[in-house]
């Protein structure tokens, strides 16, 4: 599978020192990582929502990044 380039997408932010430098929803401390392990977990987005600071749009923002990754041809190096 691809690495995605989490630099490029608008909805998470890396700042070292915080959440050891992980990229996070913009404004939170919730890793991408965690969203995407409860989904593939079953969790809804609403559990999601409940379950974690982050918003509709976020995840939406974070799923459409996701989606449009997905759809480029993969670069092999």
């Amino acid at each position: 599978m691809a690495t995605l380039d989490w630099s490029q997408c608008p909805a998470v932010e890396s700042i070292p020192g915080k959440v050891s430098g992980a990229w996070v929803l913009r404004g939170t401390r919730t890793p991408a990582k965690v969203l995407f392990e409860n989904l593939e977990a079953g969790m809804s987005i609403e559990e999601v929502i409940e379950q974690f600071p982050v918003t509709r749009e976020q995840l939406d923002s974070l799923m459409a990044f996701v989606a449009r990754s997905l759809e480029k041809e993969p670069s092999y190096k």
